[in-house]
């Protein structure tokens, strides 16, 4: 899952992506308000965690804009601001949720997952598709209950098949969502992806569960 950090100050934004992205995140990143307007209203992200105190665009304008212009993305507001009315006026323009500073990175995970399952309208953090299990909170992949172990690209990117699966889901919405903005789109790295995770995934006397669209995409479960 894609997700865009906007926060001025370095030491929490730096603290942010590394630890996101050990979870198995993709992460853009922003240290002002323009540039994270920019990168808002340029990309579909799954979640934005927003600071509101930022240089340039403040995060409340920001928010204000972002759901102007029609962006579907979950926001996360990140800030020292803890009065009832900051929280009021922040949901009221668009927030999907608050977290006040100083916050445990533990409950900005959950927090975040917890938007993710909200996005794909799912509540449960277990995705079961046919004999295959993902614990979205734990990370950890089973398939007829013998655990997979798979690398932080390759979890996130079946985790985001698996939230739409029985869909067809093409390179490029693979790419907007499991891949970092400065990544390069013009690479095989996707299908290579794709090609180890099936072998994880797959073994004998085993329905193939990843089904290749040629010149489309992939569809995970379902018939191919």
């Amino acid at each position: 899952m894609r997700l865009l950090v906007v926060e001025d100050y370095e030491p929490v934004r730096e603290a942010l992506t590394q630890g996101l992205r050990e979870a198995g995140f993709a992460v853009d990143v922003a240290a002002d308000g323009d540039a994270g307007l920019w990168y808002a209203t340029s990309n579909d992200y799954d979640v934005i965690v927003l600071d509101l105190m930022l240089p340039g665009v403040d995060g409340l304008t920001l928010l204000k804009r972002l759901r102007k212009a029609g962006g579907k993305s979950h926001v996360l507001i990140l800030t020292a601001k803890d009065t009832t009315q900051d929280r009021v006026t922040g949901l009221d323009l668009g927030a999907d949720d608050y977290l006040v500073k100083p916050f445990a990175f533990k409950e900005l995970l959950a927090r975040v997952r917890a938007l993710v399952r909200r996005r794909y309208t799912t509540k449960d953090p277990l995705v079961i598709v046919g004999d295959l299990e993902i614990d979205t909170t734990t990370r950890t992949v089973r398939r007829c209950n013998r655990r997979i172990d798979l690398t932080p690209k390759e979890y996130v990117l079946l985790h985001y098949l698996a939230m739409r699966h029985g869909e067809l889901v093409t390179r490029g919405e693979i790419w907007e969502h499991a891949y970092e903005f400065n990544s390069d789109a013009e690479s095989n790295v996707v299908d290579v992806t794709i090609g180890h995770i099936r072998r994880k995934l797959d073994g004998p006397g085993l329905a193939k569960l990843i089904h290749t669209r040629r010149g489309h995409g992939y569809v995970l479960g379902g018939e191919p």
